[in-house]
């Protein structure tokens, strides 16, 4: 007897149901703790000697930034996974995860905003990283309206997948606006743009290890969160695509009775 894998047994919406219902209250309680414990180790750390007390806001902007990033990357996984596999699931979870990550990038850009004043001494500059940050916003909000736009839901999905592999070009420019790119095995060199944000944190490598550890619990915690609204989101989409396939039965039936009556 073959074994089914595990992306084939949730492939099923019915098993996805159960297991994401079991899992869901404990995956929401553990990234609560997490962040909760996070945040107080944060609070608690020493001030930055250069940045004082505004540190603070890295422990909530990081995150935020590394999950506007993933959360696209998982729209253009799930897409993939429509177009070429036609996984039952996967248009539920790009649908599912675009406006989630398009919240977390609002919100990076925001925090990010706010840690700018002290360190800049402006709120927004047109610089290479917040550009291509709110583009991606903006690609996020092109999804959504994308796919709110068209009534018929499998067009809908299938040029919404469509533009977010498309898209999906922009993540390596996010990266290499702070960090450059570097392959020498291709003799590939691409030098960081100018740009005022910071190097990347690399999740707290260049940092202390005091605030290093709260910056990864609350990353690690705020992943969680975001996987937890991910499955919440799936299942509301099961949800309402079993409402409407049920409305649309109940209709067919109300007109078939309504045939049979006009015909004797």
């Amino acid at each position: 007897m073959q074994t089914q894998s595990i992306t084939q047994k949730l492939a099923n919406p019915t098993r996805f149901m159960a297991l994401s219902g079991a899992i869901l209250p404990w995956l929401s309680a553990t990234a609560a703790v997490i962040i909760a414990y996070a945040m107080y180790r944060g609070w608690n750390a020493p001030p930055d000697y250069q940045q004082g007390e505004t540190i603070l806001i890295m422990y909530i902007h990081v995150p935020f930034a590394w999950l506007a990033m993933m959360g696209y990357a998982l729209v253009a996984f799930s897409s993939f996974g429509l177009l070429v596999f036609r996984h039952p699931l996967a248009d539920v979870s790009a649908k599912a995860a675009a406006p989630i990550g398009a919240a977390f990038t609002f919100l990076a850009l925001v925090t990010g905003s706010l840690w700018g004043k002290p360190m800049w001494g402006t709120y927004w500059v047109w610089d290479a990283r917040l550009t291509s940050v709110l583009m991606l916003f903006f690609l996020y909000l092109g999804l959504i309206a994308l796919r709110s736009s068209i009534e018929e839901e499998t067009l809908a999905s299938k040029l919404t997948a469509v533009l977010a592999l498309v898209g999906v070009a922009l993540l390596p420019f996010i990266k290499i606006s702070v960090e450059g790119l570097s392959i020498p095995w291709l003799g590939l060199e691409i030098p960081a743009w100018n740009t005022l944000h910071q190097p990347s944190t690399g999740m707290g490598s260049t940092i202390h290890i005091s605030q290093r550890i709260p910056l990864l619990l609350s990353a690690f915690g705020f992943s969680l969160a975001f996987f937890a609204m991910h499955m919440k989101a799936m299942r509301t989409e099961i949800l309402r695509r079993r409402v409407k396939a049920l409305r649309i039965a109940e209709v067919d039936r109300a007109r078939a009775r309504e045939a049979v009556a006009a015909a004797e």
